[in-house]
């Protein structure tokens, strides 16, 4: 868990180090938008932006019952987050496995990916679909 949350922990640090130095330097509004930018960066690179995640077993089960695909996703990943954003509200509707929270969502994946931890892995109907385009993710999920 603590391991999702490095990078943005990095990104605030690093901003308010910067930040610091232009106070010093009598630029408060430079550091001000300076810091509120690594703030959004670290947001957005933060496993705040993703659905909660629920692990690989009672995904595949739940992708059963209902039909909608599981993402296999990391935090930190830009891939993963670029097919968050690109789903908009629609990717609410999918399952969304945290490889690093989950054994279960890593073997899944390294299964599917000749031993590689490749994500996002899209699983449709029992398929794996390595980085697919978020247009077609949108496509497989089930009219209601």
């Amino acid at each position: 868990m603590m391991r999702a949350w490095i990078l943005p922990m990095l990104l605030v640090l690093c901003g308010s180090v910067v930040a610091t130095g232009l106070i010093f330097r009598e630029k408060p509004g430079a550091a001000a938008v300076l810091l509120l930018v690594f703030v959004l960066l670290a947001g957005l690179h933060s496993p705040l932006v993703f659905p909660r995640s629920i692990g690989a077993l009672e995904a595949q089960r739940r992708s059963a019952v209902d039909g909608r695909p599981v993402v296999f996703w990391r935090p930190g990943c830009k891939y993963c987050l670029r097919l968050r954003i690109r789903l908009g509200h629609s990717a609410r509707q999918l399952h969304w496995v945290d490889i690093w929270r989950d054994p279960a969502g890593a073997t899944a994946v390294r299964a599917a990916n000749h031993g590689n931890e490749t994500v996002p892995t899209v699983v449709v109907a029992g398929r794996p679909h390595v980085n697919p385009d978020p247009e077609w993710v949108r496509e497989q999920l089930p009219s209601s």
